[in-house]
């Protein structure tokens, strides 16, 4: 029951993030490296947009996709490993983001993103005692 209302918690605020990604890309672009540009061929509102999808893709899979929990999660590990980078920067670059508006907010933000992996693994991971079929 924990881990399910884990899941739906990490769900909402994926969903939450990924319409603020797209309501308010200014705030955004000055997370992008140069190097995802490059390797994406977007501009840095065009690598905003689609973080923004894939937020809204990985919070719609871990409720609507139960079979595939475990692959979701490691899924939604990997978009956080991948957008750390960005994270970065903005402490570097002192870039005010939608509630990152001090650098001590932006320096603590960093310590939350391994926490934000191990929960996205934690919560679509099966319990000892769940029942095989469901898994």
């Amino acid at each position: 029951m924990i881990r399910h209302i884990a899941r739906w918690t990490l769900a909402s605020g994926l969903s939450a993030m990924g319409v603020l990604h797209f309501t308010q890309t200014r705030g955004f672009r000055g997370l992008i490296p140069s190097w995802a540009t490059k390797a994406t061929g977007l501009d840095e509102e065009g690598v905003v947009i689609a973080s923004g999808a894939v937020e809204l893709a990985l919070a719609a899979s871990l409720v609507a996709l139960p079979r595939e929990r475990r692959r979701v999660g490691w899924a939604t590990a990997a978009f956080f490993v991948a957008v750390f980078p960005g994270n970065v920067q903005q402490w570097r670059r002192r870039w005010t983001a939608p509630g990152l508006d001090t650098d001590t907010k932006r320096f603590v933000r960093l310590f939350f993103q391994p926490i934000l992996i191990a929960w996205a693994l934690w919560s679509t991971s099966s319990s000892p005692t769940a029942n095989p079929r469901r898994r």
